[in-house]
């Protein structure tokens, strides 16, 4: 009998953490993190397209009004600073490889970390050079959409 009752009360705990864990609300926030995380991702593949494409248009849809930006040529810019460089052509890149090594979602904010391999063109001082960059992203959900609002970028040795 003492076993009998000693199974059902480990079975009882047993029931109640894994009730906990499987909650409708824990399913969801991972399910939402799951997707926050996907759309994220997207974006930062439609930013590389878009610098190759020399796009202002798509750039400006994805970043905040707010973004700034530690650039490789350790200046701090803001959105319209780097949009003014894509769009006068002194800021060009030919060649762009992305590989994302960390990304971590925050509720509505997300940080995105890992190295790019780029290839400089346009009038910028490094125009013809590959270079290797670390970079750190941060990704708010404004709106309902995610946007870019900080970025370090710098050339890795």
């Amino acid at each position: 009998m003492k076993i009998s009752l000693a199974r059902a009360m480990i079975f009882a705990s047993l029931s109640s953490a894994v009730a906990l864990f499987a909650s409708p609300q824990a399913i969801s926030s991972t399910a939402e993190s799951e997707r926050a995380e996907e759309d994220v991702r997207r974006l930062n593949s439609e930013e590389v397209r878009a610098f190759l494409n020399k796009d202002a248009k798509t750039l400006a849809g994805l970043w905040s009004d707010d973004l700034v930006v530690t650039n490789p040529l350790n200046k701090l810019v803001n959105k319209q600073q780097v949009l003014g460089m894509v769009e006068s052509g002194f800021l060009v890149i030919t060649s762009y490889d992305r590989q994302i090594e960390y990304l971590r979602v925050y509720g509505d904010t997300a940080i995105v970390a890992g190295s790019e391999t780029l290839v400089w063109g346009g009038r910028i001082p490094n125009a013809g050079k590959t270079e290797h960059l670390r970079f750190t992203g941060v990704w708010m959900r404004q709106g309902g959409t995610w946007h870019e609002v900080a970025r370090h970028a710098n050339i890795a040795p």
